[in-house]
Parts: structure tokens; C-alpha cells; sequence
């Protein structure tokens, strides 16, 4: 089996590398244990009770096991999200990413025919970012560039238009997936601390306002061969397009190319959504708002809201050759 007659490829699935701890100096990551119950800390935030060693965070062993026991052919590895260490200076982010890239590559290559790696990169250096985007692509094999959502400068940020060009260049996807706000950047909304909001509807605002910023900052526009890969849905924007697509015809500081009739929903429909939102309801939406041809299947595999057992959302759409087409597999 492998990605090319994978049945179900799952494109959204994160990993913990015991070769990253510490690379970061002060910043971690690190995994303790305090009266029985792990710690994985990163900088001053600290994740209680989540068993990284010995599960399929860690063990590609266990993750194997368990993917045969789902039903999940191949999937794609990324960064946890709590490591993107996009504001801390720019040599820890680089020592980070170099390790993380090198032992994702390491074991990738354990199960290369289940496994695929995406990047990560220190995205608040731009030129550092492209490098190390070149060399985990071409020396380590690696399928797709991953980053999350909020860093020093914008999506839109013409500074970004070099990381787009390369990109582009080596031909492959991009991956934008929310982190907690505030781990190592500006702190979020103090409502979001509670109930743990800043994971289940902070995930979902960063991921609309990075789809918005994306359109409306014409990124799509400028790299017409960029593909770029939403989590969970694209966030709310199934939701909300209509409203953003009123303000695309009534707004004064709207770019010219999204104004006339249509131009909004073509450009919506070039970005990629991975389904993992647990409500065929809202998948049905955003089929409605999308079509079928740039979605793609995940899990949040391991993860606190993983499926239990695969179950494919009841959509008419070749999930596993969408995955194929994104990930030039």
C-alpha cells in the first residue's frame, strides 16, 4: 500500500519527535512528568495529561497498528501544533525545524510505503523558511510545507510572496493549521482561555481569517499555481461567505479582481479543505460553497477529537484521489 492506491489517505495527522526536545533552548519543547501525569511544555505553556510516548504521536509502531486497525491507508505526518515557534528568534525556530525535518524524514523512512512528511519551518525569517523548505523537499523528501496561521507578519504580507514563489518552484502544497494563540506569540482574547475555546473556536476564527486574508490580500491572485490547504473546513467560512462576499462588491478597498460577479467563489473554491469538522452537516455546506474537488480527507490522528473508527463523511467525492492531485502523489 502507498499514497498512489491508498483508499483513504489521511492528510491531517500531527507527530511529536523526541529528537526536537530542546532544541529551542529556553522555549523546549520538553516532556516531564508530574505525579504521574505528563507535561509537555513550550516556553511558559504548559499541556497537562497528554501521553506522547508510547502512542502514535511518538511510536510510528503504535501509529501503524492503529492505522490498520481504523482503516487508514497512508497519511501525511505534520508539526503538533504547540511547536510552530513562529515569534521566538529566529536561531532557535531554525535549530527546531532543522531537527524536526531530519527525524520526520527518519521516520518516514521506517514505513515509507504508509508515510508521508510535511514541513516545518521558522516562518517569522523568510529567507531562512525558503532554505529550509529547499532542503527538507529535495534532500529529505518531504511532500508539503506546513505552517500555522498567526507569525510576525501576515499571510497577505508581500514579504510572503518569495515563500509563495518557492513554493510554487518546488511544487508542492502548503498547509495552514491553527495553533493556540499565545504559546509563543501575542496572547489571545482572555474568553478563550476558558473551556478550552482557544482550540475548538479560536482554531475556527484564525482559520476563517486566514482564508479571508488569503482572498482578500489577492495571494491566490498573484500565485495562480499556489495550492493551499485549509484545516478543519476552512474554519467557518462555509458559514460566513455569503457576508464576505457581499463586502467583495461593496467594500472601496476591495482588489479589483474580486469585484465582478462570480470572482469571489472562483477564488474560494481554488483553496483545498481537509473535512475534519464532525458534522456531515457543515461538510454538505461547505460542499455546497466549494464543490467536491478540493476536499480532502483527516483525522487529527491520536488527537483529542480523532474518530475512534474511520467513517467517511456521507459526500459523493474521491477523497483518496483529490489527496493524490494535492500532494502530487
Amino acid at each position: 500500500m502507498s499514497l498512489a492506491n491508498a483508499r483513504v489517505a489521511d492528510i491531517h495527522a500531527h507527530v511529536v519527535l523526541e529528537e526536537t526536545f530542546g532544541a529551542t533552548g529556553g522555549y523546549g519543547p520538553e516532556l516531564t512528568e508530574e505525579d504521574g501525569i505528563p507535561v509537555f511544555r513550550i516556553g511558559s505553556y504548559e499541556l497537562r495529561g497528554v501521553q506522547y510516548r508510547g502512542s502514535a504521536f511518538m511510536d510510528p509502531d503504535v501509529r501503524i497498528a492503529a492505522m490498520d486497525r481504523i482503516g487508514i491507508d497512508w497519511q501525511l505526518l505534520s508539526p503538533n501544533p504547540l511547536t510552530y515557534f513562529h515569534f521566538i528568534p529566529t536561531e532557535g525556530a531554525v535549530a527546531f525545524c532543522c531537527r524536526h525535518n531530519d527525524a520526520l524524514s527518519a521516520m518516514i523512512a521506517r514505513y515509507p510505503d504508509r508515510l508521508g512528511g510535511a514541513t516545518a519551518l521558522p516562518m517569522q525569517d523568510i529567507p531562512a523558511a525558503i532554505a529550509e523548505l529547499r532542503r527538507a523537499v529535495t534532500e529529505l523528501g518531504l511532500k508539503a510545507a506546513y505552517i500555522g496561521t498567526d507569525m510576525p507578519h501576515g499571510l497577505d504580507d508581500p514579504c510572503m510572496d518569495p515563500f509563495y514563489e518557492a513554493i510554487c518552484e518546488l511544487d508542492v502544497p502548503l498547509f495552514i493549521h491553527p495553533a493556540p494563540a499565545g504559546i509563543d506569540g501575542p496572547a489571545a482574547n482572555p474568553a478563550l482561555s476558558k473551556y478550552e475555546l482557544d482550540i475548538m473556536l479560536g482554531f475556527t476564527m484564525q482559520e476563517s481569517i486566514a482564508v479571508a486574508t488569503l482572498l482578500f490580500g489577492g495571494v491566490l491572485h498573484r500565485h495562480p499555481a499556489l495550492d493551499i490547504c485549509i484545516s478543519h473546513g476552512g474554519g467557518a467560512i462555509a458559514l460566513v461567505w455569503g457576508r464576505l462576499e457581499h463586502a467583495a462588491h461593496k467594500r472601496i478597498w476591495v482588489p479589483e479582481h474580486l469585484k465582478p460577479d462570480g470572482a469571489f467563489a472562483e477564488q474560494l473554491g481554488r483553496l483545498w479543505y481537509d473535512i475534519h469538522m464532525h458534522d456531515d452537516r457543515a461538510v454538505e455546506l461547505l460542499v455546497e460553497r466549494v464543490g467536491t474537488d478540493r476536499l480532502v480527507y483527516g483525522t487529527n490522528f491520536a488527537g483529542w477529537d480523532a474518530p475512534e473508527k474511520f467513517r467517511m463523511p456521507t459526500i459523493d467525492a474521491p477523497l483518496a484521489d483529490n489527496a493524490r492531485r494535492l500532494l502530487r502523489g
